[in-house]
């Protein structure tokens, strides 16, 4: 995916490398826990490189994106391989998701019931306002897309399902942190710091502003923090039934849809779905 064709983007490769070698060392906001497990940490973020389209990956890779060595990489896929999660393709020499990944990613996505609610609904906005419209729930410090609605206007957007997206900097992300508890609020905006402490006053005056706005009216924004071409604004939701909080955005370039468009004529759109969503799951908001 390019800059040019995205609402919200997938972490920049340096971040997402930073990312995995915090997790992978159980470092949280500085502080060993013991009771987390390295090695399985390990394994999970090997196959958290499949995302964003790619399908095949070699060790070499791997090895790059989780800021591994290339021997410890060698003996995880190699493992994972073994238990179905990772498929070896001769051909290429290199490695995609096996069915025992698949099935776990059709089961996960199989509990968000909220999806086929939400659906119908995201689609009418998109279509009655020209925006994408993306449902999305957190991973680390990213948010994961697990429904995607667009418009004709926006059918050239480069963006699908299981897309990952800044949580700092994307309006899907900050509806998040508009919605999570204040316990988890500051504990995510503790590990953003310490991924990039030159960064962090950027970053968390642009927070601060959207979450700002949200109390004001209701949803928050991302205009041009995460791209100077790209504007959307999100709302935070929290679907119950066991599920985490979640959020929807509605968004597109900015030379096709103003922050004043997006406010003024989008937000109330996204607000009545998100209560229709919520009265379907028979959630009230408080």
């Amino acid at each position: 995916m390019t800059r040019a064709t995205g609402i919200d983007s997938p972490q920049p490769s340096g971040e997402a490398s930073q990312d995995a070698e915090r997790i992978s060392t159980g470092k949280s906001t500085g502080k060993a826990d013991r009771h987390f497990v390295t090695a399985l940490s390990r394994g999970l973020e090997v196959l958290a490189c499949y995302r964003d389209g790619v399908w095949l990956l070699g060790n070499q890779e791997i090895s790059e994106r989780c800021a591994l060595p290339k021997s410890t990489v060698s003996r995880l896929t190699y493992t994972l391989t073994k238990l179905g999660y990772l498929h070896y393709v001769k051909e290429f020499g290199k490695y995609r998701l096996g069915t025992a990944a698949l099935a776990l990613g059709s089961a996960a996505l199989g509990r968000f019931e909220v999806r086929d609610l939400a659906r119908p609904l995201m689609q009418e906005l998109a279509d009655a306002t020209g925006t994408l419209v993306a449902l999305g729930t957190r991973q680390r410090l990213s948010m994961v897309y697990v429904e995607v609605c667009k418009s004709n206007a926006v059918l050239a957007l480069n963006l699908d399902v299981g897309m990952r997206l800044p949580l700092a900097t994307s309006a899907i992300g900050r509806g998040y942190l508009s919605v999570c508890s204040e316990a988890e609020r500051i504990d995510l905006l503790d590990q953003i710091r310490e991924l990039d402490h030159a960064a962090w006053p950027t970053l968390k005056a642009g927070i601060e502003k959207s979450l700002a706005i949200c109390r004001e009216l209701g949803v928050c924004g991302s205009f041009g923090d995460w791209q100077s071409d790209v504007n959307g604004i999100a709302m935070g939701f929290r679907p119950g039934n066991g599920l985490p909080p979640m959020s929807i955005n509605a968004g597109a370039p900015a030379f096709k849809v103003s922050r004043e468009y997006l406010l003024n004529d989008v937000r109330p759109k996204l607000m009545a779905v998100v209560r229709r969503i919520e009265e379907g799951l028979g959630q009230t908001r408080g």
